[in-house]
């Protein structure tokens, strides 16, 4: 029978303290203080135990792969979208500026005229505030 010692000043006050029970430590009184041996049998019921830990930790893994996998994708098209929008958007800044040039060099004297009136009007909006 294996059996691990511990000396402890007393035992502790919330263990079972039966011989019984396999997985209760045993306490027996000495002149150096408590001994605590733990049984052999303690490591059987422990096997299955860490097993069944060690499966769900793996499912656990399995889970968080999953789910890895899902929000890259997820990233990725989220990233292409944005690249197509911004695209677009750079595409329809360009379609303006070409219109309102195109407007400047065919009546020059009326962009002028309508420049000056929307400086008046934000300099008069900006004196306000």
């Amino acid at each position: 029978m294996n059996s691990t010692v511990r000396y402890a000043s007393r035992p502790p006050t919330t263990m079972i303290v039966t011989p019984d029970r396999a997985l209760s430590p045993v306490y027996t009184a000495t002149q150096e203080g408590w001994i605590m041996a733990t049984k052999a049998s303690e490591h059987d019921t422990a096997d299955p135990v860490e097993g069944k830990a060690h499966e769900a930790m793996n499912r656990a893994a399995q889970t968080a792969g999953k789910a890895e996998e899902y929000a890259r994708q997820h990233a990725s098209h989220a990233d292409e979208r944005v690249r197509e929008v911004a695209a677009h958007g750079r595409q329809r800044a360009d379609d303006l500026l070409e219109r309102v040039t195109g407007h400047v060099r065919e009546k020059p004297l009326l962009s002028i005229g309508i420049a000056f009136v929307a400086g008046v009007l934000y300099s008069s909006l900006r004196r306000r505030r």
